[in-house]
């Protein structure tokens, strides 16, 4: 007891600094470096994603969340009418993953449509 406290009368008179004050430095240092390595990147491109999503017209090839690739045949609302061989099937539009023609450049730039 007595030597636990002599280490700290010591290491407070020596270092002059609060260890508390580091404490709340390096948790406040791992809160700015999560936010601008995961969070921040995130949502920029959740948002870029929302913006294309918002954009969608008939024609426009997709990538759904299922991995199937489909053709957008209306717009309804939050519903799209996709064409997927010769049906036509309803989805909603958090359904979609990618539009397809970014997902296929972004994976392999030398294939040509």
């Amino acid at each position: 007891m007595f030597f636990t406290t002599a280490l700290l009368q010591q290491s407070s008179a020596a270092g002059g600094t609060n260890p508390m004050l580091m404490n709340i430095i390096l948790f406040g240092g791992i809160i700015f470096l999560f936010y601008f390595l995961l969070i921040r990147p995130q949502s920029k491109a959740r948002k870029a994603l929302e913006e294309k999503l918002s954009k969608l017209k008939s024609g426009d090839e997709v990538l759904l969340t299922s991995g199937l690739y489909a053709i957008v045949d209306r717009v309804d609302g939050n519903l799209l009418y996709l064409k997927i061989g010769g049906a036509i099937v309803k989805a909603r539009r958090n359904a979609v993953a990618a539009l397809a023609s970014e997902s296929d450049a972004s994976k392999n730039p030398s294939v040509i449509s």
